[in-house]
């Protein structure tokens, strides 16, 4: 099978933007840098990256007849904000279960941002204790068999969409599209700059790019603050992604980079490096990152350029899945 096998239900605008960072670039004074920005993709709640997944992953919830999509995440998923979204969009329920994450001591933080926009778009939210984690989880399966219990037909999605059997062709899909744009352009992106937590974003890219005739570095700043159980997710996902869509090879141990760094030591907690991304990102281009995925990512790519890791020649592309909403709760850091 190709990819092009595969039915795709769109939820987005078409391909994402991709506009160059020139002040950026030139304070940085290395690569020049552009952002592909799946922030703006779609009209639902906001859209992201996870809107893109959820593209292929629709025909199978029709498919199957389902009545309500169960999800999880933290209180401030995006994932289950852009769940929400499709729920309200299909005309069907939505049960997300929100876990605590982050322990992150805004007094609001399970009552703004991403958490708010899921209320009002008439989900179910089921707040949890439990800390972050990328497996299944029990409050996850609970919330599927509270469903059935109740007469329902529900159909669940794994936290990020990304231990799906289809989580990773949506970004598969991107890397189709970014060689398109490249070609509109008449540039070349040697190194792509993406954040990993879930896995599935990064490893759907992998996959992709694999199947182009010209190498390319895909880039993953973790952000899990749990490097190990991350790269073995997205080689898994990224191999399972490869072989739907028959790339005919193996993925060479080379081609899944995960870096850290600049993931602190918690899950969701900025540190210096992400809140100085942001600010620099922010006050130079106009363009508003989040702490707990893009301004870590940035904040990679930053040090990447200026240290020289990334040459002056590259021509980079900055992967912005969205998130923004998050910012709310944490505005304490953002007083002056």
């Amino acid at each position: 099978m190709s990819l092009q096998d595969f039915e795709r239900y769109p939820l987005t605008f078409g391909p994402s933007p991709i506009h160059p960072l020139d002040r950026l670039s030139t304070h940085l004074g290395g690569a020049r840098i552009w952002a592909k920005r799946e922030d703006v993709n779609s009209g639902l709640a906001f859209g992201g990256n996870k809107t893109r997944k959820l593209e292929y992953i629709v025909p199978d919830i029709l498919a199957q007849g389902a009545d309500t999509i169960v999800s999880i995440g933290g209180y401030q998923s995006n994932h289950t904000r852009q769940v929400a979204a499709l729920a309200a969009h299909l005309g069907l329920k939505a049960v997300l279960v929100q876990e605590k994450w982050v322990d992150w001591p805004d007094s609001v933080n399970d009552r703004v941002g991403n958490i708010l926009l899921s209320r009002i778009m008439g989900a179910e939210v089921r707040l949890d204790p439990a800390g972050f984690g990328i497996g299944f989880k029990d409050s996850w399966n609970q919330a599927l068999e509270d469903v059935r219990s109740a007469g329902g037909r529900p159909y669940g999605i794994p936290a990020g969409a990304s231990d799906h059997p289809l989580g990773g062709l949506g970004f598969a899909n991107w890397a189709q599209e970014v060689a398109q744009q490249e070609q509109e352009l008449g540039v070349f992106f040697d190194t792509i700059v993406v954040c990993t937590v879930t896995g599935s974003t990064h490893a759907g890219m992998i996959a992709g790019f694999a199947g182009q005739d010209r190498l390319r570095r895909v880039i993953g700043i973790d952000a899990s603050a749990t490097l190990a159980a991350t790269r073995e997710q997205v080689a898994r996902i990224a191999r399972s992604t490869a072989e739907l869509i028959g790339l005919g090879r193996d993925l060479r141990e080379d081609e899944i980079t995960v870096l850290e760094g600049w993931a602190g030591d918690v899950y969701g907690i900025p540190v210096q490096s992400t809140l100085d991304a942001i600010r620099l990102t922010g006050s130079l281009e106009g363009v508003i990152i989040d702490p707990v995925y893009e301004g870590k990512s940035m904040a990679g790519l930053i040090d990447l350029v200026t240290q020289g890791e990334i040459g002056k020649d590259s021509h980079v592309l900055y992967a912005h899945l969205g998130g923004q909403p998050a910012l709310n709760a944490y505005s304490a850091l953002f007083t002056t």
